[in-house]
């Protein structure tokens, strides 16, 4: 099970990541959104796979009417995920955050 401060250690051990507040909520950045607390417990990220992630764990990967124009936007239920996957979704997250700049 991943927590707050997990998101918080991981993301901010990535290159040039800062953390300020997103709509009243932590939320980590490198230019663009890397990751954000949606609501407690459930994180938002970026990633290419998500609707095949939604599709094999839609209990742990989803997402709402508004992260609909986003294909890259999901929501993480911590309590569903490892600190493995965790690192796995914040390098991906930080990829593509980093591809968004260029």
């Amino acid at each position: 099970m991943a927590t707050e401060e997990d998101v918080r250690r991981a993301a901010l051990a990535l290159p040039g990541v800062v953390e300020r507040t997103s709509w009243g909520q932590p939320a980590w950045f490198a230019t663009t959104l890397v990751a954000r607390i949606w609501e407690a417990g459930v994180l938002t990220v970026k990633t290419e796979e998500r609707e095949a992630l939604a599709g094999m764990e839609p209990d742990t990967y989803f997402w709402t009417p508004h992260h609909e124009r986003s294909l890259v936007l999901v929501l993480v239920r911590l309590d569903r995920i490892d600190l493995q996957e965790l690192g796995e979704l914040r390098t991906e997250s930080h990829r593509i955050a980093a591809g968004r700049r260029r």
